[in-house]
């Protein structure tokens, strides 16, 4: 066995030992960050490391600050694990570490992004026409479905931002609702359209956009460039915007519809969820991850565009001695705010491949139902559920979860440290409607009926140590 082969072999082997062990261990670190600095810390070696010695260091150097994310009872944010083959898969992309911007770069990693990206469009139902750039996430994502977007209603308006900036340009409006992700905010200021762009419109307990305000707000300076951004899967309560009868109402009005849909964008993978994201299909760009309920490793997004020419012309890469350089016909690189990059397709493929439409669909339900399971299991116990449990979110409160001006801290808080103290589980908190609640999320393939059950009894006793059980 060669040098490098034995170093990339132990790697996985390491990698695949913690992957085996991460439901019995604490899920959250056991070391303090500034430990975590310190042991990643000190001067830059003078000179050159064994590649062998250096492993060794990196192992001794994560031990005890590393978050068992990847594994069956983790619930913070929406963070998925990662299937057996994607994984695999990602491990051979780094020793083959091709460079995806091109078929000329990597003709493999190219045909692997063109396969996965027809696979998502054909099972979540998205024309089959349509563009797909591989990128970080959903926050690259929406940035990309944006570009295109503020692309197409300036070109509408006579005006070319591509070529002439956005100094003097006609004012583009956003139309959101209020509780859009965060995510959105960024990608306008990143696009230089500023969060002044935004025009909020109402929403309901759910997070619902309110389309007789959407309606509404559309009327008011009709003669606008206007893009509307809806929502698949709110991060709180995982209900999405009704898209059949906004979607038209807003290309009624001349917008550009963008669909920002990181993980409830899957939901139209489901025979039984397809349902809560009807009409999705019918918007002009979509923003989601791999990374979240694909379970693809991190970091995997992609940017969806109805019409590839407005996508490459807001994202292209112009430079003379690039092949492809003034054709419409553009290379995967061209579609993504990235030139050189790694290739995310083989990870994605490998999944989709894995699990087949059946197996993805079966994922995305069972998630769901687990979610179900949580919310009954805590509702049992005492709590009170927030929402409507839909899809793979939960929100939960115990006691008075009403946010006071005199005092930032809450139970809330004070329950969440003490779960994510205890090791069973992770999940977080977070502010919905004036209230103070923790947040569960579902998303991991690895996830049983038994590790809800340990979890939620866990989430129950936390709260009767802090006083509210």
């Amino acid at each position: 066995m060669s040098g490098l082969e034995d170093l990339f072999v132990r790697a996985a082997r390491e990698g695949a030992a913690f992957r085996d062990g991460v439901g019995e261990r604490p899920v959250a670190g056991t070391a303090s960050r500034e430990d975590a600095w310190a042991a990643f810390g000190g001067a830059l070696p003078d000179g050159p490391t064994p590649a062998s010695q250096v492993l060794d260091d990196l192992l001794a150097a994560a031990e005890g600050h590393l978050v068992g994310s990847v594994g069956p009872r983790y619930f913070g944010f929406v963070t998925g694990g990662s299937t057996p083959a994607a994984a695999a898969a990602d491990i051979l992309a780094v020793g083959w570490d091709q460079n995806s911007f091109n078929p000329l770069m990597s003709p493999a990693a190219e045909a692997a992004e063109r396969a996965a990206g027809g696979w998502v469009k054909d099972l979540l139902g998205l024309p089959s026409g349509a563009s797909v750039g591989f990128v970080t996430g959903a926050q690259a994502a929406n940035t990309v479905g944006l570009a295109c977007g503020r692309h197409q209603v300036l070109e509408r308006a006579g005006y070319d931002v591509e070529t002439d900036g956005l100094i003097g340009a006609p004012r583009v409006r956003v139309v959101s609702g209020f509780e859009r992700h965060a995510t959105v905010d960024r990608s306008l200021r990143l696009l230089g359209l500023g969060t002044a762009s935004l025009i909020g419109v109402l929403t309901d307990d759910q997070g619902r956009i309110d389309v007789a305000d959407l309606e509404k707000v559309l009327a008011t300076e009709p003669e606008r460039p206007t893009i509307v951004c809806l929502q698949a899967g709110n991060v709180n309560t995982g209900a999405s915007d009704a898209f059949a009868s906004a979607i038209p109402l807003a290309h009624e009005a001349g917008a550009w519809v963008h669909v920002d849909g990181a993980f409830g964008l899957w939901a139209a993978s489901s025979p039984q969820r397809a349902h809560l994201v009807d009409g999705v299909e019918r918007a002009d760009s979509w923003a989601t991850d791999a990374h979240k309920w694909l379970n693809v490793p991190y970091d995997s997004g992609l940017a969806i565009v109805r019409d590839p020419v407005v996508h490459g012309t807001s994202m292209a890469y112009s430079a003379a001695y690039l092949a492809g350089s003034g054709r419409t016909d553009f290379s995967l690189g061209d579609l993504v705010p990235d030139s050189s990059r790694r290739a995310r397709g083989f990870a994605v493929w490998a999944a989709l491949r894995e699990l087949g439409r059946s197996g993805v669909a079966d994922l995305v339900e069972r998630c769901c139902l687990l979610a179900g399971r949580m919310a009954e299991r805590l509702a049992e116990g005492g709590a009170t559920i927030h929402n409507d449990v839909v899809l793979n979110q939960v929100l939960v409160g115990f006691g008075d979860t009403s946010l006071k001006d005199d005092d930032p801290s809450t139970r809330t808080d004070a329950i969440v440290e003490a779960v994510q103290r205890d090791g069973t589980c992770w999940l977080g908190a977070t502010t919905w409607h004036d209230q103070r609640l923790i947040r569960i999320s579902v998303s991991n393939a690895t996830t049983t009926e038994a590790d809800i059950d340990r979890s939620a009894a866990a989430i129950l006793a936390a709260a009767a140590r802090v006083g509210l059980g």
